[in-house]
């Protein structure tokens, strides 16, 4: 029997063999470095926010828009049948377009002739700018318009397409225009949520791409939209009920937060954890600011009764445009109003019928609009409010088989800008004689983000992000401040 049997002893029944033993042993070592390595990226990756995330901060340059009000027309608006007048379209009415590429629309064996717009066009305010019949409110208000009508996108596809326009991106997963803006200036109201989505209130649903639109993405999710609820009131759980005093419900946030505080020091790299405890406080905030922020009834009739609140045709929309100036006066940073909801004929997707769609779409939304800038304008807001309107693509000047209405067109939409140091009357770009692409001083979806960061002070290329070892910015590698429409 050997003198030290402890030496030549079997293995433990862990390991098949000695060499088992070292063999993961040996890779252990490499798991540890592995480990390390990997923390040391995270710890690189991490990206030091204020103890509240939220605060107010300056821009990189000064600037006169504090906040955005988006008019989001989902579905793609025409170009062609609102802010984009071509003669030329009505001229060559029922000809082919020669050349024409199939694959453009999303329905490929739908292609017809030319079809020039059913709406009349007309003239308006100093700058003579031409507007469609169906905006007899907004047409009054195009001298304080900032118009781009060359904007182009890279996808036919309404889900792709909303990403893009919010996010820059066409697939899912980054951060919206909102989000960024929310990242880098903070909200001046800390009893409000920073950036607010609202979407149809008449059981349209929401957008497609659903709550992605307004995400936070990979930014921490402090930044996201909070969506208003489309029925009853507009946020859940305002009111703590009669059964717990403030000072109750004060000390259960307290004993939350101290015990998030401590599972967070245990998991720093947990983001949606700081999230998590600064909704709740911002949920006890809510409580009081919220429900009067959001009642229109607050408001003088007279202010009612310019959005429209008591018009059964807008009514729904103009109590949110009303809302949106409220909250804006209130210290809100980004708003974002959808008008349409899911399906094709519940938006501004005129597939079928491009005049019943537009027509309709417009009386929901021309006067809400219309007394929004008159409002923001009245009341000195509009210096400091970027307002825009738009939609994720145009539409084809060729008709649809089968219907009188248009598909999707990627190469041509229009934006419009009003307040909050866009150019009054400035008018950038134009589309071809038909209004089938943009033509001249095209503005990319980048360029647009780009001009809007600039508007409220925020230099596109220095707002950056790191996220899996890489600097990530609303507008990637590309985008141009379209300086024509800067006042």
């Amino acid at each position: 029997m050997p003198e030290h049997p402890h030496l030549i002893a079997s293995p433990h029944r862990r390991f098949s063999s000695r060499r088992d033993f070292l063999t993961r042993t040996g890779s252990g070592f490499g798991a540890l470095a592995l480990g390390s390595l990997l923390a040391e990226q995270a710890k690189a990756d991490s990206v030091k926010l204020p103890l509240n995330p939220l605060e107010s901060r300056p821009g990189h340059f000064p600037s006169k828009a504090k906040s955005v009000i988006w008019l989001f027309m989902n579905g793609g608006p025409s170009q062609v049948d609102t802010w984009d007048y071509k003669p030329e379209l009505a001229k060559q009415d029922g000809k082919e377009l020669k050349g024409f590429d199939k694959d453009t629309g999303f329905f490929t064996d739908q292609v017809g002739p030319l079809m020039k717009s059913p709406f009349q066009f007309a003239q308006h305010g100093q700058t003579g700018t031409w507007a469609s019949e169906i905006f007899p409110n907004l047409a009054k208000h195009v001298d304080d318009m900032a118009m781009i009508y060359s904007c182009y996108t890279h996808t036919n596809n309404h889900s792709p397409a909303l990403f893009e326009i919010n996010t820059g991106m066409s697939r899912m997963g980054f951060p919206c225009v909102g989000s960024w803006v929310t990242y880098g200036l903070g909200t001046e109201n800390q009893n409000l949520p920073a950036f607010v989505a609202m979407y149809d209130t008449l059981g349209r649903g929401v957008p497609k791409g659903h709550a992605q639109n307004w995400g936070a993405g990979f930014l921490p999710g402090v930044f996201q939209g909070t969506a208003l609820n489309a029925q009853g009131a507009p946020m859940d759980n305002l009111d703590r009920g009669s059964g717990r005093t403030d000072a109750e419900q004060r000390a259960q946030l307290d004993l939350i937060k101290r015990l998030n505080a401590r599972h967070r020091e245990q998991h720093p790299h947990e983001a949606d954890l700081a999230a998590r405890i600064e909704s709740f406080e911002l949920a006890y905030r809510m409580q009081m600011a919220a429900p009067e922020a959001l009642d229109v009834k607050l408001e003088p009739q007279a202010i009612q009764t310019l959005y429209g609140v008591d018009n059964p045709k807008c009514s729904h929309f103009a109590k949110q445009c009303l809302m949106a100036r409220r909250l804006v006066e209130r210290g809100v940073r980004f708003v974002q109003i959808y008008s349409g909801g899911m399906e094709n004929e519940r938006s501004w997707d005129g597939h079928t019928d491009i005049a019943k769609n537009h027509s309709g779409f417009a009386a929901e939304t021309d006067q809400p609009i219309a007394a929004l800038l008159t409002d923001l304008k009245a009341s000195g807001l509009l210096d400091s409010t970027l307002v825009i309107w738009n939609g994720e693509f145009g539409r084809l000047p060729i008709v649809q088989k089968g219907g009188t209405g248009r598909d999707h067109n990627p190469h041509a939409f229009t934006t419009w800008m009003a307040g909050g140091g866009a150019k009054p009357g400035a008018r950038h770009g134009s589309t071809d004689e038909i209004g089938h692409k943009a033509a001249d001083d095209r503005v990319s979806i980048n360029d647009l983000h780009a001009t809007i960061l600039h508007l409220l002070g925020i230099d596109h290329e220095k707002l950056t992000y790191k996220y899996n070892g890489r600097d990530f910015r609303l507008t990637d590698v590309a985008g141009r401040v379209v300086r024509e429409v800067i006042g």
